[in-house]
């Protein structure tokens, strides 16, 4: 690989083997990797820094799911908010991935999955097929129905397919597919942020948040328990979860894309159904900017400033907020239930959320046990939203440019293919089937989703460190972290696997 051999603005004698060279038709292009050079187009302006609303809203949707309010609450429970530090490091080691998967998809506005074939397409293929495994159970939605059930008495597995077919009929009809899903997105975590917050505040007190906030800062604390089969795994497995899991990060690069940040504003948007034929033709490739102009790397420092705002305050702050909400709501559904430990170390994994229902009825009346039920309908509303439009569109993504004969199809039509497939599958699996999948598989299924993550540490190694231009390379305190994320995903995971005989459940 040869791309570190010159920046996006060499001169015109290169050497044919130049990552940087000029093409037969005398425009200059950017050699990264064995796919396609990408053609040199101006870097657009930046926009200010701090801002509302950004690509982010769709890792906090898909983030703020089964780990902030049902994994890390159950671990409290269990172990004191002490274990808390081991999410401050899960959720830090996501930011830095994020930043990380937007360095490549705001240089190049291509996917990290294009830039995953650019290093090897079986790299790319494994993350197709992991896709497929991982995300096509309704396990989200599923969840929510029933608390949905519980509120109104329809039985789980109608709304669930109802909100099944809603999901894809809104997106099929929608002209632009991201805008209404980030105005949606917004609105519904906008509720679940504030609605948490507020009911954490009427349930517990101060000392509930004193304890939860110092348990971030108790580093070292992991009390002898958490080392043995039954809790090690989901202690691995809660890390992992903490913030969006599996292959969310990766998903986030066609987000940006859509949005138009960085080099994504030279690709189309992927349109609904029935507006595809509006779709303009998708490039076969990204493009790069000169970074060799100052004026352009000036552009690109505002870009990364730009999208580090949404990474400290819209990723990792919300996301932090919520689940000290849930926190705080956990210890106080200890003292409501103090025989909730046992429960839970009995095997009883809903007692937590049952506990918490508990502790907001207590706060204010049956009614807030009923608020807190439709906190977990809207979680499972929010996933659902966020993972079956990122699994269609990255599916539709690799599909489009890496199977012959694809590109015949718009990417609108191939995303709407892989949208309503997921659809009638879920909807087979909850009329037919156990709603969240075997559960063989879907062990099988947790060990897929961690070990994503381990190898998309290393491929945003590779991509970032070898097809990049040297100035907007990472630092190598990204690398370290990244690195590091890398060896605790894929470590502890064997390391469980070996010395437990078990999987992250």
């Amino acid at each position: 690989m040869e791309a570190d051999k010159s920046s996006a603005g060499s001169a015109e004698q290169e050497p044919e083997s130049s990552p940087q060279r000029r093409a037969r038709t005398g425009a200059r292009v950017w050699r990264a990797g064995r796919l396609e050079a990408m053609p040199i187009r101006p870097l657009p302006d930046a926009p200010p820094s701090i801002h509302l609303l950004g690509p982010t809203v769709f890792l906090v949707a898909l983030g703020v799911g089964m780990g902030e309010s049902y994994m890390w609450p159950r671990l409290v429970l269990v172990f004191g908010p002490e274990i808390r530090w081991l999410f401050l490091i899960g959720v830090t080691l996501q930011a830095v991935v994020m930043l990380e998967m937007a360095r490549w998809a705001m240089a190049t506005g291509e996917s990290i999955f294009s830039g995953a074939a650019r290093i090897a397409k079986p790299l790319m293929w494994f993350f197709f097929v992991t896709a497929i495994a991982v995300y096509i159970w309704p396990g989200h939605l599923s969840a929510g129905a029933a608390a949905l059930e519980e509120i109104t008495g329809v039985p789980w597995v109608l709304s669930a397919c109802v909100g099944l077919v809603l999901v894809g009929v809104v997106f099929s009809l929608a002209k632009v597919i991201y805008p209404l899903l980030e105005n949606v997105l917004s609105l519904l975590i906008g509720l679940l942020v504030v609605g948490t917050s507020v009911v954490a505040a009427m349930a517990g007190n101060l000392a509930d948040l004193g304890s939860t906030l110092a348990g971030m800062l108790h580093f070292g604390y992991f009390p002898a328990e958490a080392m043995s089969p039954t809790w090690f795994p989901i202690v691995v497995g809660s890390i992992a979860f903490a913030g969006p899991s599996g292959m969310q990060q990766m998903w986030y690069t066609l987000h940006l894309r859509d949005k138009g940040a960085g080099m994504g504003a030279h690709i189309p948007r992927i349109r609904g159904l029935r507006h595809a034929a509006e779709e303009e033709t998708m490039p076969s490739r990204g493009f790069m900017f000169d970074t060799d102009d100052p004026a352009e790397l000036d552009k690109w420092r505002g870009w990364r400033r730009w999208v580090t705002f949404d990474a400290l305050l819209l990723f990792w702050g919300v996301t932090m907020l919520v689940t000290i909400s849930f926190t705080v709501l956990a210890q106080s559904a200890a003292r409501q239930n103090p025989g909730v430990r046992g429960l839970i170390e009995s095997g009883e994994r809903e007692a937590a959320i049952s506990a918490m229902a508990d502790a907001f009825s207590a706060a204010g009346g049956s009614w807030m046990g009923t608020v807190f039920l439709g906190f977990i309908a809207l979680i499972g509303l929010n996933a659902t939203l966020g993972l079956f439009d990122s699994f269609s569109r990255g599916q539709a993504d690799m599909t489009y440019h890496f199977v012959p004969g694809a590109r015949r199809l718009r990417l609108s039509h191939l995303y709407a293919g892989f949208l309503w497939g997921v659809i009638i599958f879920g909807i087979l699996v909850l009329l037919f089937g156990p709603a969240d999948g075997p559960g063989a598989i879907l062990d099988v299924l947790a060990f897929l989703s961690t070990f994503a993550m381990g190898a998309y540490c290393v491929v945003l190694l590779l991509v970032n460190n070898r097809l990049l231009p040297k100035p907007i390379r990472p630092k190598w305190w990204s690398n370290a972290i990244i690195g590091f994320g890398a060896v605790f995903y894929l470590g502890m995971l064997f390391y469980s696997l070996l010395r437990f005989g078990v999987v992250v459940s």
